[in-house]
């Protein structure tokens, strides 16, 4: 499977990232490690996580699917082989933010949950501006010289923050984020495209979009109301796609698959896979046998005229 560098590091993964968001909540450990295995049989071997998953499910106080990486890791070794992706920053039950403090709180108990000695890549999961960016980025730089972290992203950050915050880095010799994790998919484009894009390909950052199948609508399972009631998790996030360009995304994406031989969730990823601004989107799944379309996925190539018609369909 094809390697890419992630922006400017020395850390090199697949072309689709895990979604680890799942593990402990829609995927008991059990069903997590027959994932975690799959995964690692098909060669993906980057998995993004954050402190924060599961903190909405009821019972759970965040830190869930770091705990269950953690016990998969101990039990399989191989850890030099996997790309752990974490993040810090979002509301936990007992701190919130990029403050120096609760960023030196925050990155120990990832590593004690995720049984490692250093996370590959460490994510702001949202940015603070409570928090002096070169506070943030000090803090950053402390966790790198300890090797706790290889190297940092930023998630969730609008361009002219995000801007802001390499000026800072480059003004204070501070470490740079090498990656950013935004929305974006077939059906959410111009929040990406209207400016990140544009910076994070002169900035050469590496990019890692999360809800790349737009919560499971550009799989081609939600096509009208009727169908929002299979998933109570997923339908209230994918109705707003049930009108506006989202009938015309998934009739493009019919017609594409159908000529590939493959599924629209398949051609949804390959679209995103062949965008040169992209290193390799987040997909997830809850189930081993959802694994195939992930995978096949990595190996879809699209012609010029295929993703041009994508592309029109979803601008």
């Amino acid at each position: 499977m094809e390697l890419r560098q992630l922006g400017q590091s020395d850390i090199v993964i697949p072309p689709l990232v895990f979604g680890g968001n799942v593990f402990g909540w829609s995927a008991d450990e059990a069903t997590s490690f027959k994932l975690l295995d799959a995964l690692a049989d098909a060669g993906l071997t980057a998995i993004d996580t954050a402190d924060m998953y599961s903190v909405w499910a009821p019972g759970h106080k965040g830190g869930e699917s770091e705990v269950i990486i953690g016990k998969w890791l101990a039990a399989r070794g191989g850890r030099e082989k996997r790309v752990i992706m974490t993040k810090v920053g979002m509301e936990m039950p007992d701190g919130k933010g990029l403050s120096k403090a609760w960023i030196n709180t925050s990155v120990d108990r990832s590593l004690k949950r995720l049984q490692t000695d250093v996370i590959d890549l460490y994510q702001a999961h949202k940015d603070d501006e409570e928090t002096p960016l070169e506070e943030t980025l000090a803090a950053f730089a402390d966790l790198i010289k300890a090797g706790k972290v290889r190297a940092i992203g930023a998630s969730n950050y609008e361009a002219p923050r995000l801007a802001e915050a390499l000026k800072v880095s480059d003004a204070h010799g501070l470490p740079r984020y090498v990656s950013l994790q935004p929305h974006y998919n077939l059906v959410e484009r111009p929040l990406f495209e209207d400016a990140l894009e544009a910076l994070c390909v002169k900035e050469k950052l590496g990019v890692i979009p999360y809800f790349s199948l737009a919560a499971g609508f550009l799989t081609g399972k939600y096509r009208s109301e009727a169908d929002l009631g299979k998933s109570a998790a997923r339908g209230q996030g994918v109705a707003k796609y049930l009108s506006g360009r989202g009938p015309k995304v998934l009739d493009t994406l019919d017609a594409v698959a159908q000529d590939k031989g493959a599924t629209p969730g398949q051609v949804a990823l390959a679209w995103m896979i062949a965008r040169p601004s992209i290193t390799a989107p987040i997909a997830s799944a809850s189930r081993p046998e959802q694994l195939g379309d992930l995978v096949k996925a990595c190996s879809l190539s699209l012609s010029k005229a295929q993703i041009e018609s994508l592309d029109a369909a979803s601008a």
